[in-house]
């Protein structure tokens, strides 16, 4: 039997009781026989891999390469995703690099398939990492079939430590948080900013979130939010938000605007 997350609240008060139980939720949930069939079958035949070609013709293989990334959706896009291996990230025409999504960038560079270079996934420890992301993020999904909001709320660590792990400038940062559906959708709603604002120019779009970050959280520095403190008001406020927008969805009553009110104690 599948271990389902506990979850007995939502809103910022079921963040509190996850992430004071998380270690052990994920813990448990990554000893159920379907995680454990699949993680073992990577790390037995992943370091036999050596091309895209190779890759995408195991379908127990992609299942956990592309789920390490969020990306379980295209396990059957098999063309889409050999070319996005194959073409890799060093050149700035590479379909991973012309795509909005930045995961996709992430997941081309970790595994090293362009053959440019001998592949990562022969390299020593590839495999355990990639194995570690995948539990992380298959938990993260069986959150996400409870409550949405705590499954981004959830991914806003490792999200933050892959846009600084690949990017070196600060306005490179931000846009790569722009073109990341999860980060985008955190920063989004803890920003107050509408869903509107994906629609207008990119580089608007930046100033927008910079100086909106600068203003709420006194930083327009990405890095910044790889503090644990600054972290956690982030995802604060991005759940009540979250939790204010969707009371008033349904009852259009004066608690959202109570609930949005009250954040000012947090700073």
């Amino acid at each position: 039997m599948t271990f389902q997350p506990i979850l007995p609240n939502t809103g910022y008060s079921g963040w509190i009781f996850l992430d004071r139980t998380m270690e052990t939720q994920q813990e448990t949930f990554s000893k159920g026989q379907a995680i454990v069939r699949d993680t073992d079958y990577f790390a037995q035949n992943i370091g036999a891999i050596s091309t895209a070609e190779e890759l995408v013709d195991d379908p127990r293989l992609l299942r956990v390469a592309l789920g390490a990334y969020g990306l379980d959706d295209d396990v059957n896009s098999q063309f889409f995703i050999r070319k996005i291996l194959e073409e890799g990230t060093t050149s700035d025409d590479a379909l991973a690099n012309r795509l909005s999504d930045s995961r996709y960038a992430d997941f081309s560079a970790a595994f090293g398939l362009d053959g440019q270079t001998p592949p990562t996934t022969q390299t020593s420890g590839f495999a355990e990492n990639i194995i570690a992301r995948y539990e992380v993020r298959q938990f993260q999904q069986a959150v996400g079939e409870q409550d949405n909001d705590l499954r981004l709320a959830m991914s806003v660590q490792d999200g933050v430590s892959d846009i600084l792990a690949n990017n070196t400038t600060s306005d490179g940062q931000w846009y790569s948080i722009l073109g990341n559906a999860p980060m985008r959708s955190v920063f989004q709603t803890a920003l107050g900013l509408p869903e509107s604002s994906s629609s207008i120019d990119l580089e608007r779009q930046l100033e927008i979130f910079q100086t909106r970050a600068e203003s709420m959280f006194g930083t327009d520095e990405l890095a910044d939010f790889a503090e644990p403190e600054l972290q956690e008001k982030l995802i604060r406020m991005f759940l009540i938000r979250s939790e204010a927008a969707n009371i008033a969805s349904f009852s259009g009553s004066s608690t959202a605007l109570t609930l949005l009110q009250s954040t000012s104690s947090f700073y």
